[in-house]
């Protein structure tokens, strides 16, 4: 792949969606040259940065979030927003075509000049997906998407680190109420802004506004969110377009209240912070295992602990040690 610094740059600002693709797999390239003109590339488009409102979707499987980002996603671009769909499949190391169903799946959406989606892998690689999925968040921004939707698949790890990437949290569930709240780990509901009963449509429509009532008893047991905002539940259906636009003015209503009172701005602080933390984590494991020497010992290591003639801390340890030494 030739790339020219400048080009890139240009074209990024410009807003041109194949610069932008082009610049995220520059980002997600695990060459070392590629890795220095990336470092170079995000930190030249900084101060373009950090204007966009940033909401992560997550929910169970089938619980239709493609679905859901498609007529929504529709709706945000009608009321005048620059769309970025981030979809992150954990699963899809294994099974490469599967997030790329999820574009396929947002036919309308996909071809509107003022949506670019991309599909995010996760696992596998060192550095793992969240650090792409900051650098992907960056470099949309520069291009000037005001709306970043990111969506995950299932509920997980990277729902606590894609927490740490966006302003707001809604997580769509199905009716059923009572089995879900059973099921689900609170502790993805507690970081929830916004819930979002979906399918409530036909003869689900009564059962959904039922979960929709169990959901908001369940949330009022939670500690008080720290940006004053009360976290509530709804119902909406994608396919008849019902409840899109109570979504809509919920999330502007947080926006106005948290920009206000200064959480907004202070979350994203915190959440700079976090990333600071894990980018040294992470890149310090990248390095470890590229490390030449590291590489010739690691067999060695391994073999012993397979073994059982070494304990697999005390071999880790000493690796380290080893490296760092």
């Amino acid at each position: 792949m030739e790339l020219n610094f400048s080009e890139i740059q240009e074209g990024l600002l410009a807003a041109d969606r194949v610069t932008l693709a082009r610049a995220i797999t520059l980002i997600e390239s695990t060459r070392d040259d590629h890795r220095e003109l990336a470092d170079r590339l995000i930190e030249s488009i900084l101060p373009h940065t950090g204007k966009s409102k940033r909401i992560g979707i997550t929910g169970v499987p089938g619980v239709g979030k493609s679905t859901f980002i498609e007529a929504f996603g529709k709706l945000l671009v009608k009321n005048g927003h620059r769309v970025a769909v981030l979809a992150i499949d954990p699963s899809s190391s294994r099974s490469k075509g599967s997030i790329l169903g999820d574009k396929t799946r947002m036919n309308e959406l996909s071809l509107m000049p003022e949506v670019f989606i991309r599909p995010t892998p996760s696992g596998g690689a060192l550095g793992g997906i969240a650090a792409r999925t900051k650098e992907t968040l960056l470099l949309c921004e520069a291009a000037g998407f005001d709306t970043i939707l990111i969506e995950t698949v299932g509920v997980g790890q990277s729902e606590t680190e894609v927490y740490q990437l966006v302003d707001f949290f809604l997580l769509l569930m199905l009716s059923g109420a009572g089995d879900e709240l059973q099921g689900i780990k609170r502790g993805i509901m507690e970081m929830a802004d916004l819930i979002a009963i979906t399918k409530a449509d036909g003869e689900n429509t009564e059962k959904a506004k039922l979960a929709a009532r169990e959901y908001m008893n369940a949330m009022h047991l939670f500690p008080a969110h720290p940006g004053q905002w009360a976290p509530t539940a709804t119902t909406c259906s994608a396919i008849e377009e019902k409840g899109l636009k109570e979504i809509y003015d919920l999330l502007n209503s947080y926006f106005d209240k948290t920009e206000k009172n200064g959480y907004f701005l202070h979350k994203r602080k915190e959440q700079d912070t976090w990333w600071f933390h894990e980018t040294i984590k992470r890149e310090l494991s990248y390095r470890f295992y590229r490390d030449d020497h590291i590489k010739a010992q690691l067999a060695i290591s391994e073999k012993a602990v397979r073994e059982g003639k070494s304990h697999p801390i005390s071999e880790a340890m000493r690796l380290i040690k080893d490296w760092g030494d």
